[in-house]
């Protein structure tokens, strides 16, 4: 039987959002999880598929961690039944990092290109949002993030240009690296979501060396531009009790507040830091001397 094209679109529309709910860990939790069970419930996975919305919800601070690469055409961003709202931002906040090929996000019918590490944040009560690439053969790779809001901020796009850079750590210590602040305060106005990059020099292995944690906020890494063959060991945990997680290139790794959330790669990378909680002031860290770890 034939499909109706208003079916058909219906159907397909359907399919193209999957969601998983992550559920709070404590420490006490955590000290006995294996292997298995530390990725299962820290670890997302294949965040880009064609022409699907990946979602991960994290019961920490509710922050949303997802993906999409839209390659048949637009794909609309639409609010998951878990969330029981009338659109996605009726009650959040959208930060948006392109990491594949360029492409454009349409919110409320005002276009933003975005190119390979520029960003996007859009305001609660955006209804409208839509994503697109340029080309299908090298298509737009949007890595999302998300947290609830309580206010609107104006929808405002943010080059490598327009962010903040630091440079920080050395090769001698491998960890010389430069911290691109893209959405965040100092920046533009946001309700509570942080983002920004850091990009390690050649031959630097180490982000966030010394670790630190912040009891006021949740933080998700994102991986990427790790060379093939390569990978980076994720370490996680309370400073006296450490645990690991190796990950690959384009996934993402959850971290509590009373963890620590630090990275060495068998080369140099880059990651995206996502950031949600009740506060904004990005120094506020707990920092942990490295002869202290265990």
């Amino acid at each position: 039987m034939q499909t109706e094209p208003s079916t058909l679109a219906e159907s397909r529309t359907k399919q193209e959002t999957t969601f998983e709910s992550r559920y709070a860990s404590s420490p006490v939790e955590v000290k006995g999880m294996n292997t298995d069970q530390l990725r299962q419930n820290f670890l997302i996975e294949n965040l880009f598929i064609a022409d699907q919305f990946r979602w991960v919800l994290s019961f920490f601070d509710r922050y949303l961690t997802g993906g999409v690469m839209p390659v048949v055409g637009p794909l609309t961003l639409q609010a998951p039944d878990q969330l029981k709202a009338a659109y996605f931002l009726e009650r959040r906040e959208l930060g948006i990092i392109n990491v594949g090929g360029s492409g454009r996000v349409i919110a409320n019918g005002v276009s933003y290109d975005l190119e390979y590490k520029e960003a996007l944040y859009i305001g609660q009560g955006t209804q409208d949002v839509q994503f697109i690439s340029h080309d299908d053969t090298s298509p737009a790779k949007f890595y999302l993030n998300s947290t609830p809001a309580h206010q609107s901020y104006p929808t405002r796009k943010v080059s490598r240009a327009d962010a903040e850079v630091v440079e920080l750590g050395s090769l001698e210590t491998a960890n010389h690296r430069t911290i691109n602040k893209l959405l965040v305060n100092s920046v533009l106005p946001t309700c509570q979501l942080q983002m920004g990059m850091t990009e390690l020099k050649a031959g630097s292995v180490w982000n966030t060396m010394p670790a630190h944690t912040h009891d006021r906020r949740m933080e998700v890494y994102f991986y990427f531009d790790v060379p093939k063959g390569q990978s980076v060991c994720h370490f996680m945990g309370q400073p006296q009790e450490t645990r690991h997680i190796w990950m690959q290139n384009e996934q993402a790794v959850i971290s509590p507040n009373w963890s620590i959330h630090s990275g060495a790669g068998t080369s140099n990378y880059t990651f995206i830091w996502g950031m949600a909680g009740e506060n904004l002031d990005y120094g506020d860290m707990d920092f942990c001397a490295i002869n202290d770890l265990r």
